[in-house]
C-alpha cells in the first residue's frame, strides 16, 4: 500500500508534464488571417460572395493564395492578401477583378484574424506571421531545448540534494512558470519563461521515475516504470480537452497550469527514498523511512538499516579482495561505447532508434492537429492510443524478447508512414486511424528502448551509454517541431523522414543482440560476447558478485534509465 500511494501521488505529476510538453498546439495556432486595412469595413468581397463583415468571409477561405476585396466606409477599395495589400486608383465599383492601378502596400496596419475557432492565440497576440512567422516556429523547439537543459541540471540536483525535495522544487515551478506564461507581455518574455517551465518539467519527470524506481520491487518495475509514459499521454489527451473547452490562449494556458497544484499542495507529504539516504550516510532518516513503510504495509518485523549495511559491506570487502585488477576502477568516458567494431555499432544503432523513437513520438503527435477533420478529437485520439501500448510492449518484453519486439514494431512504423502517404486526402477517417496506428508502434518502440539499452551495456558504462542515448533523445524532440514544418515543403515529407529513419533502424536492429533471460554484464568484454563475436575490448573480467551485489547492480541499470520524452 505505501508503495501502491507513493507511485501514484508521484506520476500523479507526470500528467502537468505531458500538458505542457504539448500545449503549444493549441496555444501557437495561426489561424486564417489578411492584412489589416485604415479604416471601418463596410463591405467585404471573396468571389462571387459578398458580405457585410469578415466573419462571413471566412468560412469560404480556402487557400492562402487568395484575396478578398473590402471597401470602407470613406468610400476606399482594398485588395487584402495575407502579407500585402493593395489601394485600387480611380475605382468606384466593388467588383473582384480590377485591370487598372494599384498601389502596393506593407501590412503597417496590423492584420485581421479569423477569430470562428480561436478567439485569441500567441500569434494573433503578437502578430506572428508573414516576416516574424519565423518567431512562431521557433516556440516549440525551444521548449524542447529547455527540456534538454533540465534533464540534465535538475538529474544531477536531485542526486546532490535528493529526490524529494526536487520534485517539490520542480513542481511549483511548473505551476509558478505555468502560470507566469498567462501573463508574459511579450513574445520574448513568453520564450523566456516557457524555457523555464519546460526545465522544471523536464526535471521533475527525470527525477520522479528515479523516485518511483526506488521504492518499486523488483517484480513490478518494468511496469511501473514503463507506465509513467501512459500518465503524460493522458496529460495529452487533457490538453485537448481543455483545448476544445477554452478558445483564449493565455486563459487555456491557466487551466492547464492548475491540474498541478493538488500535487503541490501534498508532495511536501512524501517521504525520501531510502537508498538516496543510505547513500548519504543518513541512516537514521532512512530507518524512519523504512518504519513507515513497514506500518503502512502491515509488516510486523521491518528490516534494520543496519544490517543492511553490514551486508553491502561485506559484499564490499569480497570484491576488492577478489580483484586485483585496476581496471574495474578505471573512469570510462563516451569513447568506450566505440571501444571495438561490435560495440560502436551497437552504440550507433541504439542512438539511432532513441533518435527515431522521439522523432517519431513527437511528429505524429503535433501533426495530429492538421489531419483534418476534429483537431481536438484527433490530438486526444493521438494521446489515448499510448495507453494500450506499454501493455503490448510489457508484455512483448516479457514474452518474445526486446529485440523481437522492437523489429517489427518499428519496421510497422516505417509501413505506417508509406500507408498514410497513398491514402487520398478526402478519407479522413482512414488516415486519422493510420497516424493513431503510427503512434502506437513507435510508442511500442520508443517505451522499449529505455530497458534494452540499459540490458545492452555493461554495468561500468551502462549510465553512460543510457544518458548518452537519452540525450539523442532529446536531440530528436528538438528536431520534431522543424520536421513538422517541413509540410510547407511537401505535405508528406514528415512522414516519409521518420519512415526512413524507422525502417533504417528496424534493419539495424537485427544485428543487436536478444538480451531476454540473460543477466547484466559487467565489463565490455561480456557486453561483446552477448552478440557472440570475438574482438573484445583489452580488459578483464573481474570476479562474480554475491546476489545482493547483482541486485544493486540491477537496480542500478533500472534507476539510470530515464523516461524523459
Amino acid at each position: 500500500r505505501f508503495q501502491a500511494f507513493v507511485y501514484f501521488a508521484s506520476v500523479f505529476q507526470a500528467i502537468s508534464c505531458g500538458i505542457h510538453y504539448l500545449s503549444s498546439v493549441f496555444m501557437a495556432v495561426t489561424p486564417n488571417f489578411v492584412c489589416g486595412v485604415p479604416g471601418n469595413v463596410s463591405s467585404v468581397l471573396f468571389y462571387n460572395s459578398s458580405e457585410s463583415s469578415l466573419e462571413d468571409i471566412w468560412t469560404l477561405w480556402t487557400s492562402t493564395e487568395n484575396y478578398m476585396v473590402v471597401q470602407l466606409e470613406n468610400g476606399d477599395i482594398w485588395e487584402l492578401n495575407q502579407c500585402s495589400r493593395s489601394k485600387r486608383e480611380m475605382s468606384l465599383d466593388l467588383a473582384y477583378e480590377y485591370r487598372g492601378n494599384k498601389s502596393m502596400f506593407s501590412c503597417s496596419d496590423g492584420f485581421l484574424y479569423d477569430d470562428t475557432k480561436w478567439k485569441s492565440t500567441v500569434v494573433t497576440q503578437w502578430d506572428l506571421v508573414c516576416d516574424r512567422e519565423w518567431l512562431a516556429k521557433l516556440i516549440q523547439p525551444t521548449f524542447m531545448l529547455g527540456v534538454l537543459i533540465g534533464a540534465v541540471i535538475f538529474g544531477d540536483v536531485a542526486d546532490r540534494l535528493g529526490r524529494q525535495r526536487v520534485m517539490w522544487f520542480t513542481s511549483a515551478g511548473q505551476f509558478i512558470f505555468g502560470i507566469a506564461v498567462a501573463f508574459t507581455f511579450d513574445y520574448y518574455s513568453f520564450v523566456i519563461v516557457r524555457f523555464l517551465l519546460a526545465m522544471v518539467s523536464s526535471g521533475y519527470l527525470v527525477v520522479a521515475f528515479v523516485y518511483v524506481t526506488e521504492f518499486v520491487g523488483i517484480k513490478a518495475r518494468t511496469w511501473a516504470s514503463m507506465h509513467v509514459h501512459a500518465f503524460f499521454a493522458m496529460g495529452i489527451m487533457i490538453v485537448a480537452l481543455v483545448g476544445f473547452l477554452v478558445r483564449t490562449w493565455w486563459i487555456y494556458q491557466i487551466f492547464l497550469s492548475i491540474a498541478t497544484l493538488p500535487f503541490v499542495l501534498c508532495c511536501w507529504m512524501l517521504p525520501e527514498t531510502p537508498f538516496w539516504l543510505l547513500s548519504e550516510e543518513r541512516y537514521e532518516d532512512a530507518q524512519k523511512v523504512i518504519n513507515a513503510m513497514a506500518r503502512w504495509n502491515k509488516v510486523s518485523t521491518p528490516c534494520k538499516v543496519s544490517e543492511l549495511c553490514s551486508v553491502q559491506q561485506d559484499d564490499l570487502v569480497d570484491g576488492r579482495m577478489g580483484d586485483n585488477d585496476t581496471s574495474s576502477t578505471k573512469k570510462h568516458n563516451i569513447l568506450d561505447l566505440f571501444c571495438n567494431w561490435h560495440i560502436a555499432r551497437r552504440t550507433i544503432t541504439v542512438w539511432l532508434i532513441w533518435f527515431t523513437g522521439s522523432l517519431g513520438y513527437y511528429v505524429f503527435s503535433l501533426s495530429s492537429v492538421s489531419l483534418g477533420g476534429n483537431e481536438y478529437l484527433n490530438l486526444f485520439l493521438i494521446g489515448a492510443v499510448e495507453l494500450p501500448c506499454y501493455i503490448i510492449a510489457c508484455i512483448g518484453m516479457d514474452k518474445l524478447g526486446r529485440r523481437n519486439t522492437l523489429i517489427p514494431f518499428l519496421i510497422l512504423s516505417a509501413l505506417i508512414c508509406v500507408l498514410i502517404m497513398v491514402i487520398p486526402q478526402d478519407f479522413n477517417i482512414l488516415i486519422i486511424l493510420a497516424n493513431m496506428a503510427g503512434k502506437f508502434s513507435i510508442g511500442v518502440a520508443f517505451g522499449l528502448i529505455y530497458l534494452y539499452t540499459a540490458e545492452l551495456y555493461p554495468t561500468i558504462v551502462r549510465s553512460l551509454a543510457v544518458g548518452s542515448g537519452s540525450m539523442m533523445c532529446r536531440v530528436g524532440s528538438v528536431v520534431a517541431p522543424f520536421c513538422v514544418y517541413l509540410r510547407s515543403v511537401w505535405i508528406f515529407m514528415p512522414l516519409l523522414l521518420v519512415g526512413i529513419m524507422a525502417l533504417l533502424s528496424g534493419i539495424l536492429t537485427i544485428m543487436l543482440p536478444e538480451t531476454l533471460g540473460k543477466p547484466l554484464t559487467n565489463t565490455l568484454v561480456e557486453a561483446t560476447e552477448i552478440g557472440r563475436n570475438k574482438k573484445s575490448c583489452s580488459e578483464k573480467t573481474p570476479p562474480a558478485h554475491s546476489d545482493a551485489s547483482l541486485e544493486k547492480i540491477e537496480m542500478f541499470g533500472q534507476e539510470t534509465v530515464s523516461t524523459e520524452k
